[in-house]
């Protein structure tokens, strides 16, 4: 919502309810902080106390600050600043404010399908069934977290809705984690899950905390130099990319279970968006765009670090861009093809190892032929190999040209 409407909006609301405060999660992003203080002014103005929050992460972002010599500044590092968050992490948070509880009239909320979502994620969006799909999940999938985030058929928390639309918040998972870490009877391995997925919740944190502490990474790389570097903001595939269509299974199956469901499981998100910065060459931020229109959670702070990162113009550090092979990471992440079946049905019929190497199906005669329903399968679109050592070759002359700069 513009920053208008969005004070009319409350105005309104604040005098239908008759109320004495206005309280609201902050934002994250460049826009969403300007938002929110140029409401925090309409609010005062209209002589209400204005109060806002941070209720998305789980460790405000001043809070690892703290822990730094002088202070002042966000971490741009994961390392030390999981260090910072860890001792801040599990503090009891209280509060006095009561709630009124006034029913307002209000607009019916829009059904999944009039966005084009064919298999909605979040069947109940609301505070309920947040705390349901927490429950299910500490029951049940927390505990092999360690194994499930690496396969792509099976399913993850499926909280990032909730969480990005405030249905349940991150300390109340992290007292959920707390609380299944107290079973004496857990296997090692069920206690490394649950480290897992509260690091998890700490590298969300650690987005944010990027966003509040430097807004001008918004649209612009946090590594300065790297906005010298020139990415594409076009490519002939880009459509086959953003189709899935690119002759590259597991980057289709991901791209095909956004555009179905609304959501991707997070490893496949990280070679579909690799495979558009490095194979293809183009600009993280059309990526970042795409995925705005698709994905169901909306959270511009946590997409922009988590795009900055897979491009290696972010808090990643690394002396050069990780670059996912689509074929090994398909061995390795769905090595019997169950995810790449659900989601391309002209391959559902071969077998994995034929589903997973392009080369392996391009050297059959029979793959020219109709396949499911008369449906083909795309060949590749690019030469994996060929695309990454051109990219590596022109990052390593951009990278000597910048020493030369300096």
């Amino acid at each position: 919502m513009r920053s208008g409407p969005r004070r009319n909006a409350v105005r309104r609301l604040a005098r239908e309810a008759g109320a004495h405060s206005v309280v609201w999660s902050a934002a994250y992003d460049a826009a969403g902080m300007e938002a929110d203080r140029a409401l925090q002014a309409a609010v005062e103005e209209m002589g209400l106390r204005a109060f806002v929050v941070h209720d998305a992460p789980a460790v405000p972002p001043e809070e690892t600050t703290a822990v730094r010599s002088g202070g002042g500044a966000g971490y741009r590092a994961l390392g030390p600043y999981l260090a910072a968050w860890a001792g801040a992490a599990h503090a009891v948070v209280t509060s006095r404010s009561t709630f009124e509880r006034t029913a307002l009239e209000s607009e019916k909320l829009p059904s999944p399908d009039r966005f084009g979502s064919q298999e909605p994620v979040v069947q109940d969006a609301g505070e309920s069934g947040a705390r349901a799909a927490l429950e299910r999940f500490v029951r049940g999938p927390l505990l092999s977290y360690v194994t499930a985030r690496n396969v792509l058929a099976l399913p993850t928390s499926r909280l990032s809705a909730h969480l990005s639309f405030g249905t349940v918040g991150a300390r109340t998972v992290l007292h959920a984690i707390d609380e299944r870490a107290a079973d004496p009877f857990l296997l090692a391995e069920e206690r490394l899950s649950l480290a897992a997925f509260t690091r998890a919740v700490a590298r969300r944190d650690f987005f944010y905390q990027l966003a509040w502490f430097y807004a001008e990474a918004a649209d612009a790389p946090l590594q300065a130099r790297m906005r010298r570097f020139a990415f594409a903001r076009t490519h002939r595939a880009l459509d086959a990319w953003r189709e899935g269509t690119t002759g590259y299974p597991l980057v289709d199956a991901g791209m095909r279970e956004l555009r179905a469901t609304g959501t991707m499981h997070p490893r496949a998100r990280q070679i579909a968006a690799s495979f558009l910065c490095f194979d293809l060459g183009v600009d993280w931020r059309v990526g970042r765009e795409a995925w705005d229109h698709l994905l169901v959670e909306d959270d511009p702070a946590l997409a922009t670090g988590n795009w900055q990162w897979v491009a290696g113009v972010g808090a990643d550090l690394a002396q050069f861009p990780r670059i996912f092979n689509p074929r090994r990471q398909a061995r390795r992440l769905d090595p019997e093809g169950d995810y790449v079946r659900r989601w391309i049905p002209e391959l559902a019929a071969l077998p994995a190892a034929e589903i997973l190497d392009p080369e392996a199906r391009s050297r059959r005669a029979q793959m020219t032929f109709a396949l499911f329903d008369g449906a083909t399968y795309s060949s590749p679109v690019v030469d994996h190999d060929l695309a990454a050592r051109a990219f590596l070759k022109r990052y390593a002359a951009f990278t000597r040209g910048e020493t030369g700069r300096s």
